[in-house]
Formats: C-alpha cells, structure tokens, sequence
C-alpha cells in the first residue's frame, strides 16, 4: 500500500474517533471529553490526512485524463468553493467545531438552516477540485478514500449529535444532509426546506 494511502487511512481514523464526544465525556468528564475529540481532530487527525493529500498530489503515477487549463480552472473553482462554503460553516458554528462539547447547542441557522453538514459538503467540492487539477490515479485513490471517510465520518457524528443535540432528531427529518434542496417543499406537507 502507497505511503500516502496509509497516511490517509491514520488521519481519517483519528479524525473519525473525534465523533465520540458523548462518550468520552462519559468516560473522562466533559472538559477531558471535549480535550481528547480536539486532539483526536484537530492535532492527530486533520493535519495528518491533509499530509496525505499532499503526498498524493506529489505521487508520481498515472493521468486517468489528460488535464486541461478548463479541468484545472474548474478544479480551482471547486476547491474555493469548497473552502468557502467550510469558511462560513465555521464562521457560523464558531468554537464547536474545534472543542465539541455534550453542553453545545443546535446551531440551525445560516448555512445550518440548509444542511446538516456544509463543513462535510465543502470537503466533497475540495476532493473534486484536487482530482479535477490532478486528475491522476493516485488523487483519485486519496479523494475516494476520502469521500468513503466522510460518509463514514457523517454517519459516526450524527449518531454522537443524536446523544446530545436535544432536537437533533427533528433537524435531521428537516434539513438535508450534504446538499441543501433546490425546491421547496410545500407548506402543507409539514417539512422545511
């Protein structure tokens, strides 16, 4: 298995463990809780994933497509896109998304009032951006592993969210998950959009 590979995979991992806030917090109190799901994030898994990418990007393999100056300008489009869609999600979400912690409250405006996880989608338009730059096999391989991880990452968070967001169930029947609708919803069927 390529270096980068193994990279990605122990970030993702470290990454993914940051979706137990509730139970660390019921095994170490609330302050360590929201301590290890910041160094689990922030300090192991982030930075390494993003070292993986980078490793990725400089792998020498193969082009699945010849890259052209449109698919490198749609690709930079993507991953702006992405990195502002992320922006504001943070923006909106301030420190929980750095410490998560089980006293946090649902955030259910802005971006939030669209979809449950823009942070997520602004990863998905990145990963497609970095593949639409560098279309080779071994981005490929690093963005399908990651868009696998943010699945799996999203499913492992709300689980955690359910536990200790109270009204996280009702958001969740409400507000798409990655991309917001694009039409609304009737009034009478009772759902937001």
């Amino acid at each position: 298995m390529p270096v980068y590979l193994v990279i990605l995979v122990v970030g993702f991992v470290c990454n993914t463990a940051s979706a137990f806030t509730t139970a660390y917090s019921r095994r170490w109190g609330e302050r360590r809780g929201s301590l290890v799901t910041a160094v689990l994030r922030n300090i192991l898994g982030i930075p390494v994933w993003a070292a993986g990418f980078v490793l990725a990007l400089r792998a020498p393999s193969s082009f699945l497509f010849a890259p052209s100056g449109a698919s490198r300008a749609a690709g930079i489009v993507f991953i702006l896109a992405g990195a502002a869609v992320i922006t504001v999600a943070l923006v909106t979400i301030r420190s929980r998304a750095a410490v998560p912690s089980t006293s946090d409250a649902l955030v259910q405006t802005g971006v939030y009032a669209h979809v449950r996880h823009p942070i997520h989608s602004g990863t998905f338009l990145e990963f497609l951006g970095l593949f639409l730059m560098k279309p080779s096999a071994s981005v490929a391989a690093a963005c399908g592993l990651g868009v696998v991880w943010l699945l799996v990452q999203t499913k492992c968070e709300e689980i955690d969210l359910m536990k200790r967001l109270p009204g996280y169930r009702a958001y969740q029947d409400a507000v798409p998950r990655f991309f917001p609708r694009w039409v609304r919803r009737g009034a009478g069927d009772g759902r937001h959009s």
